[in-house]
């Protein structure tokens, strides 16, 4: 409703922007590299943010980044993950069957892994999204599946995305052995003020728009309700331009943003 209204071809503030449309600060375009060169080095990596922070677009972007004659990746997103279903959903991806007891299944994706290395050239890359809800016995099988020869060296490269607790876990020293071998650990943080007013400006840029359509006081409200988090900021962004082409306003001003947040999102 609200795109005809403001002169827009798509929709600014939703989750399935193309990720080459996406807002680059500088946060991201560090977090990208570096987790390219994790899949490079086979590493074990963790990245963890606190709710709405981009994780999940983050990787998704970065999915899309790696050359996909180079790198295969595989991604994993249960909150009741067990060791069995992680290696079957592995298995399943790479176009195998797993074997029912679990040590099978994970010689069985040993295996699979190692030719698909030697005979298509291709690196595995292993997320696994929401691990802030794996419990113990799963996060410990992780430690055991990087085991390959000997411990000399790690079948995949192996990412755990995953809420801040995450991290906050496995600095506990029922942990250590985990924690000891990540090789690479990536916060993501909320936006200052500056980077809202970007995202905003880069998301309507996306749509198609051709003139300001949030005042400066407008973003500064945005920012405070929003805290710099990236889903906040998408929600009131899109009730406040629901609400302007509802009501004929062309410009939405901090009036409106109040409005808005304390009549439909407080």
């Amino acid at each position: 409703m609200f795109e005809s209204f403001y002169g827009f071809n798509s929709t600014p503030f939703t989750r399935n922007i193309p990720t080459g449309e996406l807002y680059k600060s500088v946060l991201l375009e560090e977090t990208l590299g570096r987790l390219e060169y994790a899949a490079e080095r086979r590493w074990f990596a963790v990245v963890t943010g606190d709710c709405g922070t981009g994780k999940t677009t983050t990787i998704r972007r970065y999915a899309q980044t790696l050359n996909p004659s180079k790198f295969k990746v595989l991604y994993l997103s249960d909150s009741k993950l067990t060791p069995r279903n992680f290696y079957k959903g592995l298995l399943e991806q790479l176009g195998f069957e797993s074997k029912f007891y679990r040590g099978d299944a994970k010689r069985q994706l040993h295996r699979e892994i190692e030719l698909m290395r030697g005979i298509q050239h291709l690196q595995p890359v292993v997320v696994v999204d929401e691990s802030h809800l794996l419990d113990r016995e799963m996060l410990e099988e992780v430690r055991f599946l990087l085991n390959m020869k000997m411990d000399a060296e790690s079948p995949m490269a192996l990412i755990l995305v995953g809420q801040s607790e995450l991290w906050e876990r496995l600095q506990l020293q029922a942990y250590a052995a985990i924690r000891q071998r990540i090789d690479l650990q990536c916060k993501l943080i909320h936006y200052d003020r500056a980077e809202v007013e970007s995202y905003i400006q880069r998301h309507l840029a996306y749509a198609g728009a051709t003139r300001d359509v949030f005042s400066e006081a407008a973003i500064d409200d945005i920012y405070r309700f929003s805290s710099g988090a990236a889903r906040l900021i998408n929600k009131v962004c899109t009730h406040c331009l629901m609400y302007g082409a509802q009501n004929g306003h062309r410009i939405i001003d901090d009036r409106m943003v109040k409005r808005v947040i304390e009549g439909e999102l407080s």
